[in-house]
């Protein structure tokens, strides 16, 4: 379950910035993470409640965007969502792509008291 390291991740560098500033505690917590990102969701939030337990982040709001997949075509230039990786091109069929959304795996704000 690779979300585990994701999420103690997060706290990790989440606790750094902390530090930095000599803050209190983080009151709230936006995520960035893509649909084509690996991260199983499910598994993240399983996880998260008991990799905050007991530090800065135990009484954090936490908000997630989940930006869909986008790709744009190698051969047409056509911009469209996809949902796995490997979907190809609506317009011309092609599964040569470049995938331009949805990999996300980002801290957007951390609001700290």
């Amino acid at each position: 379950m690779h979300e585990l390291s994701v999420v103690t991740s997060i706290v990790k560098i989440v606790q750094q910035e902390v530090d930095k500033i000599k803050g209190k505690s983080v009151l709230e917590l936006y995520l960035e993470i893509g649909k084509l990102s690996g991260v199983e969701m499910s598994s993240f939030y399983f996880v998260w409640p008991q990799c905050i337990n007991g530090n800065i982040l135990s009484n954090t709001k936490l908000f997630v965007e989940e930006p869909e997949g986008k790709a744009r075509c190698a051969e047409c230039e056509t911009e469209f969502y996809i949902e796995k990786s490997f979907d190809s091109c609506p317009n011309c069929k092609s599964p040569f792509k470049e995938i331009i959304a949805g990999r996300e795996l980002k801290i957007k704000k951390i609001i700290i008291k």
